[in-house]
């Protein structure tokens, strides 16, 4: 069955609300309303008021009640309307949920999504990309599917998993993207990057939106006589670093890219990988293919300019496969 990006996450929490009956939701105009971007549309009528909770609009309350009902025994999934705002809650996830199973063995089984990334003409406080902030704190996992497939797989793999989960959706991709996926139950397991393209003159490393942007930039370069290959991380934390480990020493030659602003992304994290165990393969620099150190412009012409895209990714190697 061929369903959005979005539809895929609702049919995760539908799905995973009929599964097990501690699950619940909880966030900001996610009942009534049925949430900002729609994801949440019909569940307050299927599973009532107990089960999809409307709540004030104070981010580290929703994270704090999360927490509690977690160590209560419940699953719950909160939302944070825009990624921008985890901001507000950061006390409770990384010094609460982060830490609680290292001091005294408490399982904190919570899910927090939020949709992240521009490209939607947004602004500053509703284009970020904050995943580097959760992965460097110890204790959470930290999600940016790039698929429908792997939107909802990766999801139901969130709600069941015992530690916090931060859940980044990339709202740029909610309804621009569709899939076949099955109708039968599946999880995407976490720490297993997908290779969306062999290659071997070249790898491009991405998540999230910047997939499909390597993907295109992969097919521009095709027709250049370089052949990319291409690696969906899907989860940042636990990361898959044999599977980029694996395309480094293949094609000797990496191009990194991200949403996010360039210094202390995740991209340098990735870098540093590599240059620590795959140097010996390497034929060039590690590129990184990012937005500037500056906050998300407004203005469409601005923004274009800000984010990566595959014209962008191509360059970069084009550059690398002459170097």
């Amino acid at each position: 069955m061929e369903v959005t990006y979005l539809e895929a996450i609702h049919q995760a929490l539908e799905e995973e609300m009929h599964r097990d009956e501690r699950v619940f939701l909880l966030g900001e105009d996610i009942g009534v309303y049925g949430g900002a971007f729609k994801v949440t549309q019909g569940l307050l009528e299927t599973f009532g008021p107990r089960r999809v909770i409307d709540t004030p609009m104070c981010e580290i309350a929703i994270v704090g009640s999360a927490i509690g009902s977690a160590m209560m025994g419940m699953r719950p999934v909160a939302e944070i309307q825009f990624a921008d705002f985890m901001a507000c809650a950061f006390d409770q996830i990384v010094n609460v949920a982060g830490t609680s199973f290292y001091r005294w063995r408490a399982a904190v089984p919570i899910v927090i999504r939020a949709p992240s990334g521009g490209g939607v003409r947004a602004g500053p406080f509703h284009s970020q990309n904050p995943e580097a902030w959760f992965c460097h704190a110890p204790g959470l996992r930290v999600v940016v599917p790039a698929t429908a497939y792997d939107a909802k797989g990766l999801l139901k793999s969130a709600i069941r998993d015992p530690n916090p989960v931060i859940f980044l959706e990339n709202k740029y991709l909610y309804r621009r993207i569709k899939e076949d996926i099955p109708t039968d139950d599946y999880v995407v397991p976490f720490g297993q990057a997908a290779v969306r393209r062999k290659g071997s003159d070249l790898s491009l490393l991405a998540y999230g939106a910047m997939v499909h942007e390597a993907l295109a930039a992969a097919e521009v370069l095709e027709q250049e006589g370089i052949d990319a290959e291409v690696l969906d991380l899907r989860t940042l934390v636990p990361l898959d670093e044999e599977t980029v480990l694996a395309s480094a020493r293949k094609t000797g030659k990496v191009v990194i890219t991200h949403e996010a602003s360039r210094t202390a992304g995740f991209g340098a994290e990735l870098a540093a990988l590599i240059a620590e165990r795959a140097f010996d393969y390497l034929d060039g620099p590690v590129l990184r293919v990012t937005a500037p150190d500056t906050p998300v412009p407004y203005s469409p012409p601005l923004e274009d300019f800000f984010r990566p895209d595959a014209a962008k990714i191509a360059e970069a190697a084009r550059r690398l496969a002459a170097y």
